[in-house]
């Protein structure tokens, strides 16, 4: 596992655009948490953090699976009365994560999770949309996506 990150690593990701446009020069070389603190806000979007760091290079298997459990549940929050299927299909792939629950376990549970997800989007079409709202909800959860990011390297 990679505790550092480099010029020509980032250049490998094959990132839309250049490090040199926020400031990382050839040469470049800093521990991940500083990366991360240190440019969370100088990317052109915080997706970018999150986009170089969720990597086998920077995280286990286990780790990015219980990143993405918690990015989840933060979501499912936003929702009024969340669908059972989804809560479930967290509920599953963390054990799967621990090594409490089988491969069909999760399979079942994706399953029922995209069911769930297919009416969801059906019933938020028929709704407005508030995309400032989302907008500044979307800004407000990569930053606590980051900030969970930085946990994992203490």
């Amino acid at each position: 596992m990679k505790k550092e990150i480099t010029y020509n690593d980032l250049v490998a990701m094959n990132p839309c655009y250049t490090p040199d446009e926020i400031g990382i020069t050839k040469g470049f070389k800093m521990p991940v948490v500083e990366f991360i603190k240190e440019y969370r806000d100088k990317v052109k979007s915080k997706y970018d953090i999150i986009w170089v760091i969720c990597r086998n290079d920077y995280m286990t298997d286990k780790d990015l699976r219980l990143f993405a459990v918690w990015c989840a549940r933060e979501a499912l929050k936003l929702v009024d009365n969340p669908d059972e299927r989804s809560i479930n299909a967290c509920d599953v792939a963390e054990r799967y994560a621990n090594g409490e629950a089988t491969d069909n376990e999760l399979t079942a549970a994706w399953d029922a999770a995209w069911d769930a997800a297919r009416d969801a989007a059906r019933a938020a079409a028929r709704d407005a949309a508030r995309d400032a709202a989302w907008d500044a909800a979307r800004d407000a959860a990569r930053d606590a996506q980051i900030d969970k990011l930085i946990t994992y390297f203490k």
